[in-house]
Order: structure tokens, then sequence, then C-alpha cells
């Protein structure tokens, strides 16, 4: 089964440390368990221009709470970290050998453990051979540094090239239940779309599949977070209505109708979630106990 994984994109900087190890706490408290980060979270909010905020605060909670590290399973990134704050994503880090060990030794040490749980090449880079790097994420398991790898932000084409030489067992890409127009360009250029053969080759191959911006940046329930302008189409008119319509009959929020459908899914989706309060932290893990039946999910993936 899937989980609802807590995204911690924006934890010490958006949100400060005593937000943050709230939420985490809240996190546990309800039963959660994966916890999902990167190691070039969140240079866009930092003054300097470069990330690792997001895992240090985890590890400052890791530490302030004996015995949490058993409770709960962490997922980290690499190769998106930049080399230069002026350039931003302009200037990744890439996933050479050199740099991926290195960058899975700056995630160790930020967060305060011996391996991670799941350890993902954050994006695709064609200026490395891939045999190099799915032989530098082979080498992560063998050491014991990653108990898992996977990739994300990765056409599945090529996941499938590297997948034996590597040891990927899961992808990371966006997904949720509204779908941007085919060739639309998304706001952030380095995001990557779920589409229907990547779910028929994650179902095939049995690889997990993760999903990010689940939520859409809150676009299903908030009106001063309006859908940005690739999902302006008749479809995400049509899915929408629909989506209320479920979730009044249920009698839950939009936001749960899409994690339940994730959730339920074939093959289901583990989604990540941010949160920027505990309430609202205590809205989408209710979402675990929606289920949708044939009905339902019949009417809602009807709607194109």
């Amino acid at each position: 089964m899937s989980e609802i994984v807590l995204g911690a994109m924006v934890f010490g900087t958006r949100i400060g440390e005593a937000e943050s190890f709230a939420l985490l706490d809240r996190f546990v408290e309800l039963g959660g368990r994966w916890i999902d980060t990167a190691n070039n979270y969140a240079f866009w909010e930092h003054p300097s221009g470069l990330g690792g905020q997001s895992e240090q605060v985890i590890g400052r909670w890791l530490a302030a709470r004996p015995g949490m590290r058993e409770r709960v399973l962490i997922s980290t990134k690499g190769g998106a970290e930049p080399t230069d704050p002026a350039r931003g994503l302009e200037a990744m880090e890439g996933l050479s050998a050199p740099v991926v060990a290195e960058a899975v030794a700056g995630s160790l040490r930020r967060l305060g453990v011996d391996h991670v749980d799941l350890y993902w090449a954050h994006v695709e880079d064609r200026s490395v051979p891939l045999a190099e790097t799915a032989g530098a994420f082979r080498r992560l398991t063998e050491q014991g540094l990653a108990r898992r790898v996977g990739a994300s932000n990765t056409p599945a084409w090529r996941v499938e090239q590297g997948r034996a030489a590597a040891g990927w067992s899961a992808l990371q890409l966006r997904h949720s239940y509204v779908q941007p127009r085919p060739g639309a360009a998304l706001e952030s250029w380095s995001h990557r779309q779920v589409f229907p053969e990547t779910l028929d080759y994650a179902r095939t191959c049995g690889l997990d599949l993760w999903a990010y911006s689940t939520l859409i940046n809150g676009g299903y329930g908030r009106a001063d977070r309006p859908l940005e302008e690739a999902y302006d189409h008749p479809g995400t008119t049509r899915r929408l209505g629909v989506l209320a319509e479920v979730a009044d009959e249920l009698g839950a929020t939009r936001n749960q109708v899409v994690l339940a459908w994730l959730l339920g899914g074939d093959p289901a989706v583990w989604p990540i979630v941010g949160a920027s309060t505990p309430g609202r932290l205590d809205e989408v893990m209710a979402a675990r106990d929606l289920k949708l039946d044939p009905e339902l999910r019949r009417r809602l993936d009807s709607v194109s």
C-alpha cells in the first residue's frame, strides 16, 4: 500500500524551525512515516542562493527526538543543488559519480544519519554517461548509504535504460487529478509530468510512483491560489466540477478526494504533500480514511 509522504521542501526557510518541528511531530502522531526532502531545498528561499536548510532542520529534529530515527523513513535527493548561487538551476551540480558521492555525504551529514531510506536522482543529467550515473547509484546501496534508490524528473525511457544498472525502484514525477494541456509549459521548467504511459510503465515494472505538486499549490481549495495557465482548458473545468460533486457527497474536502484518488489508483501513488500548519496537515492525513467506491472512482476517471 502507498502512503502520504510529508514534503519538507520549505522547512528551515519559509517555515521556521519551531513550526517545522511542530509539523514533523504532528505527522508522526498521525501515523506518518515518510519524510521527503532534497539537498537543494530551498535555495530559492535562502539569501545564500544555496540549499540544505530543510535537511538541517530535519537533522536537528531527529537529534532532539531520541528514538525518532527508528520511527521515520527519510527520502532525499541530489543532483540539483546550484553550484553558482547567481544562476540557480542553470548551474545544477549534476549526476557525475564524484558529485553523487559528495552529495550523499553532505545529505547524511546535515541529516545526522548514516543512511537514508530512499535516495533520488533529482533530475536527469545528459552531460554524464548514463552508465556512470547508474553505477554511482548502485554503489550507494552496496555501501549501505541508501536502502533504495530512485529517479525523479526523468523520462521513463531513460529510467528503463539505467534501471538494472542503478537499481532504481521508484519514480518521482509531477501528478494530480487535473492535468495540464499536453505540451503546455509549466511554470517550473524542471518539473516532469506523469502521462498515461508512465502509469503503465510503473504498473508493469513494479516501480513505486511518487508524486509531487499533488494539490497544485493549494489550487483545489484556495481562491488565492489559482491554477497556473497550463491548466486552463475545458478538461480542467469538467474535472473540477466532478471533483466538487464527489467531495460534497462524501462530506470531504477536494484535497482529500484528490489524495484518496491517488492512494487508491492503479498503480497506487505515493503523494508528497506539504502543509504549513498542523490543521492543514490534519486535513490531508485524513484522506487515508476516505475510501472511493468503484462507482465514485469511475465517475472521477471518466472525465477527460
